[in-house]
């Protein structure tokens, strides 16, 4: 299922086999009563239900930073993400290689009402943009702008929580990427934001 978003350019992102021209829309679905941690699966959205996997994102219970591993349907490694402990007023995570470059930094911002984040994008050609996080996260929706052009890169929506979700404590995100964006990093965004929102609710530990 394409994006509904207009395209953004030049392409932002590391990942060019995650780059598309009509952009994409996938579901991201937390794994209830993981033995192996807070991991999620993540499928093309094929009419509002999952479809084809499209990336494999792997939790781990006993590390520090509350790592997780982000890879292709081939297992090859794409990123972690991490958490940054030395931002006491702003939570921080990053999605980084193995060596620890930095592709994406997401960054919470403390609010009363809604929910914010800055987030720093690097691509591939070294050229870094800053995009923002707003919108009602805790309730239903929030969209990933660019920051100096204005346009919508992403789209984040949150099912209401059913039965099955409410006694597993798991979500259920809708992800639309505009054309031009890395999915893969936008993906990042998307579980870095739902571990942020539910570490300020005190439900994870890192």
């Amino acid at each position: 299922m394409a994006s509904v978003l207009p395209p953004v350019h030049p392409p932002m992102g590391m990942f060019d086999q995650y780059i598309t021209p009509g952009g994409d829309s996938l579901i991201l679905t937390e794994k209830v009563f993981s033995l192996s941690g807070d991991s999620f699966e993540v499928h093309k959205n094929q009419g509002g239900k999952p479809g084809e996997a499209a990336l494999k994102i792997q939790g781990k219970h006993l590390t520090i930073s509350g790592r997780k591993t982000v890879s292709d349907m081939a297992g090859n490694l794409l990123f972690d993400i991490v958490k940054e402990h030395f931002h006491i007023l702003h939570p921080t995570l990053a999605a980084q290689d193995e060596s620890g470059k930095k592709y994406l930094v997401i960054k919470k911002h403390r609010k009363l009402i809604g929910s914010e984040a800055t987030l720093t994008l690097t691509s591939k050609d070294g050229r870094t943009d800053t995009l923002r996080m707003n919108g009602n996260w805790r309730d239903s929706c929030a969209n990933i702008i660019h920051v100096e052009s204005g346009a919508t890169v992403a789209r984040i929506d949150r099912q209401i929580l059913n039965a099955r979700e409410l006694i597993g404590g798991a979500q259920t995100y809708h992800l639309n990427v505009a054309p031009g964006v890395d999915v893969a990093l936008m993906v990042a965004a998307c579980v870095a934001l739902d571990e942020l929102n539910n570490e300020k609710k005190g439900l994870i530990s890192f």
